[in-house]
């Protein structure tokens, strides 16, 4: 505004332009803009993208519902993950508006989405029967223990092998790191049970899961547990078997079953155990032979219960 009153002063536009340190082409500018407008033009503006959103607010309000409620396939798109892409291609298909994937990134942020890896569960897992589970099923249990003075053990089982590996390695950018290794594989299973005060027995044992692997580990875990056990097991065939049905009823003076929802093993605090083990006692080691993959294994164990 200064340069320009300079200019309405007499003053040439060169000689502005150098006392103020700015070329004469701009002086000019600002001339013509107050000869057309006033002072009013002269205002500083805002630089950069508009900050205004194409998306009107119950648009933007029907995709961060739809972003935070459903997963894309459910509503008929062909991705697994909600991505700067997918929620561009939506916007697209509902509302018949074209946005770029950084436009689409910055609605996301603005919602207060972040970029996250997801939890999995499966389209079969029932609500209601979850919901039963914590309101009522599980706080019978502990009633239950507390007053027979018994411990309530969550059990599950795993299988580990030589090749499995977690985690990143270093590499030179834009040369992905190759990790030698042997077609010749093998691998142990272990099952295992989880109190809630943390106490951990467990077993690892060689070839398929059955009635009777389950019944060798419910013995010694009977044997070395103080008290009644109460074991929650998920619904797998082996656990709900007729061989383990008769054992248990006949020594149900030690231990009890009890099963978790179906297709819920995030109600299940060993599965973190299992996860420990896979990713820290295996896929960041590299066991060569079986015997040093059991070794790695019981690493993780106190107090098991007779491991074999």
């Amino acid at each position: 505004m200064r340069a320009v009153e300079a200019v309405r002063g007499g003053m040439s536009q060169s000689d502005v332009a150098r006392i103020f340190g700015v070329s004469r082409r701009a002086v000019n500018g600002w001339v013509k803009k107050y000869q057309r407008g006033g002072p009013n033009a002269l205002k500083a503006k805002r630089r950069g993208r508009p900050s205004t959103i194409r998306l009107k607010p119950y648009q933007a309000a029907l995709v961060a519902r739809t972003v935070q409620d459903r997963c894309p396939d459910q509503v008929k798109m062909p991705h697994a993950l909600w991505t700067r892409g997918a929620v561009q291609e939506f916007i697209q298909r509902k509302f018949d508006i074209t946005v770029s994937v950084w436009t689409a990134g910055r609605y996301l942020k603005r919602w207060g989405f972040t970029p996250q890896k997801p939890l999995k569960r499966a389209y079969e897992q029932d609500p209601a029967a979850v919901r039963q589970w914590l309101d009522t099923e599980y706080p019978a249990i502990r009633k239950r223990a507390q007053a027979e003075n018994a411990e309530i053990h969550w059990g599950d089982e795993m299988g580990v092998r030589t090749d499995h590996h977690a985690g990143r390695t270093y590499g030179r950018r834009g040369q992905t790191p190759v990790v030698p290794g042997t077609g010749k594989r093998v691998g142990c299973n272990m099952i295992s049970s989880l109190t809630d005060r943390g106490h951990l027995a467990f077993m690892v044992f060689h070839g398929k899961f059955n009635a009777e692997v389950f019944l060798d580990f419910l013995r010694r875990l009977t044997r070395t547990s103080e008290g009644k056990v109460f074991l929650i097991v998920d619904r797998y065939s082996v656990h709900r078997s007729a061989k383990v049905s008769r054992w248990v009823n006949k020594h149900n003076e030690h231990i009890e079953l009890f099963f978790l929802p179906a297709y819920s093993p995030e109600l299940n605090p060993d599965e973190l155990l299992n996860q420990d083990i896979k990713y820290n006692a295996v896929g960041r080691q590299r066991p060569c032979t079986r015997e040093d993959l059991k070794y790695r294994v019981r690493g993780f164990g106190v107090e098991p219960a007779e491991d074999t």
